[in-house]
């Protein structure tokens, strides 16, 4: 097997992700295996890990799939050699740059929620702090 390949046991230990999400990855069409084994195991690279690691990245703001592969079809197409010229690639910097303003906007809403949050148990700690003093 190719040093350079990796059976999705690893990718998943890689991307902290299950292998069953990895694998509904690749039913919607999100990453595709680079290749496979004389087995029929899955085998990526270390392109198919970074492109899950946008993928992991991407959900815990609320991403959908759709706007995943949308985000993902971009940054190939910018990346694939002698890639786009002109209108073309300013055009899917500009979806780019859209998906960015969107993430800093999910960044900032989280960001609230967890200052609530912290905010809300401190004053729960401050609570059971003066509960102990009174009994004690």
């Amino acid at each position: 097997m190719d040093s350079k390949h990796m059976q999705i046991g690893e990718v998943a230990a890689r991307t902290e992700l299950s292998l069953r999400t990895i694998r509904h990855y690749e039913e919607t069409g999100l990453v595709i295996p680079s290749a496979r084994s004389q087995g029929g195991f899955r085998l990526y690279t270390e392109s198919d890990v970074a492109r899950l690691m946008v993928i992991r990245r991407m959900k815990p703001l609320g991403f959908s799939l759709d706007e995943m592969r949308d985000l993902l079809e971009a940054t190939d197409r910018l990346d694939a050699p002698g890639g786009p010229g002109g209108d073309e690639r300013d055009a899917l910097l500009e979806r780019v740059r859209r998906y960015e303003a969107v993430a800093a906007r999910k960044i900032e809403e989280l960001q609230v929620q967890l200052a609530r949050a912290e905010d809300f148990a401190a004053t729960l700690r401050a609570r059971l702090e003066e509960g102990e003093a009174a009994r004690g």
